[in-house]
């Protein structure tokens, strides 16, 4: 992403209020349908504590810590995945200018899981067998949900 301007901006922002209103944590722009390499994130919740970061790379690495995680795309799904204790990103922010920041535990988790989002990585992907087979019920029951759901909308 080359233009920082101020549909990027709106864009981050609908991001931001959309995360905020599903309680979550973190949102990558694909899983909102956008096709840009763009995530935000609040650890905290706090107003003056959400982030936006665009074009983001993980450069450093380090540590290791299995914890539960959840996502947005698969509400309700809680799997351990292991990840690193702390991490480095580079970006841009909103303004076009280049930054890179160094996080520990939740805000490094954070950062590694929204931009698996941008890499078309689940936390699915990153659980363990034995996971994955204890959730089978639970994404299927979530994918007919799904699908109902999309039948009734285009029923219309």
């Amino acid at each position: 992403m080359r233009t920082f301007d101020d549909s990027l901006r709106e864009l981050a922002q609908q991001m931001l209020a959309l995360m905020a209103s599903r309680r979550g944590v973190g949102l990558a722009a694909p899983q909102v349908g956008v096709l840009r390499r763009l995530f935000v994130c609040n650890p905290t919740g706090e107003p003056q504590d959400a982030q936006v970061y665009v074009n983001p790379e993980i450069v450093e690495l380090s540590g290791s810590v299995e914890a539960e995680e959840g996502c947005l795309s698969i509400p309700g799904i809680n799997v351990p995945v292991r990840r690193a204790q702390r991490c480095v990103i580079r970006a841009w922010d909103l303004e076009g200018r280049p930054v890179e920041r160094s996080a520990e535990d939740l805000t490094a988790r954070i950062w590694q899981h929204e931009t698996d989002h941008l890499d078309g990585v689940l936390i699915l992907d990153r659980t363990t067998d034995t996971a994955r087979l204890a959730i089978r019920r639970a994404l299927r029951e979530l994918e007919s949900r799904q699908r109902t759901g999309r039948s009734r909308a285009a029923a219309r």
